[in-house]
């Protein structure tokens, strides 16, 4: 989905869907021109790397997005529930981090457009029934957060700062 002058003025779920897609840009936009050592450079004291809120923010895109509403998870390969999620692996590439973080968005994408904003699920870590619209609304909030982390790791390494890419003017 892309985000355009028309969401303004789009339904609900339209507009959910675009303020997600554009904070998971952000997040993508945040790795731009960086080489795989600043990528994997701890820049606080637990350790956060933006090649690690992009492994974490994938893993809770299936979890939330896809799970939660009984549909099919990719087998994972590192333990999520272990904050394994939360950091790129010596044996982990960037693409493959990029490209997991690509279809977890996509199989997310796919339980947007396809159930109604009422539809509910059941997370298989919690107790409780929730709405996509909740999911919506909280997976917006979760991916903002880690955008700006990585927001800040960004300006750490190089200076870089901003919440979407520059307008360039043809």
């Amino acid at each position: 989905m892309t985000t355009s002058a028309a969401g303004h003025t789009a339904g609900e779920k339209d507009i959910l869907h675009a303020s997600l897609d554009r904070h998971r840009d952000a997040v993508l936009w945040k790795l731009a021109g960086l080489d795989d050592e600043q990528l994997r450079r701890p820049m606080t004291p637990t350790g956060t790397t933006l090649l690690g809120l992009v492994k974490h923010l994938a893993s809770v895109e299936y979890g939330w997005l896809v799970e939660t509403f009984g549909r099919e998870v990719e087998p994972l390969w590192f333990d999520p529930y272990k904050d394994e999620d939360m950091s790129a692996a010596p044996g982990e590439t960037t693409e493959q981090i990029v490209a997991f973080y690509g279809r977890a968005r996509a199989a997310a994408d796919r339980t947007i457009t396809e159930l109604p904003l009422d539809a509910t699920g059941r997370p298989a870590w919690r107790d409780v029934s929730v709405s996509l619209r909740w999911t919506l609304v909280h997976m917006i909030e979760e991916t903002a957060r880690h955008a700006g982390h990585m927001d800040i790791l960004r300006e750490l390494i190089d200076g870089a700062a901003g919440d979407h890419r520059p307008v360039t003017q043809a």
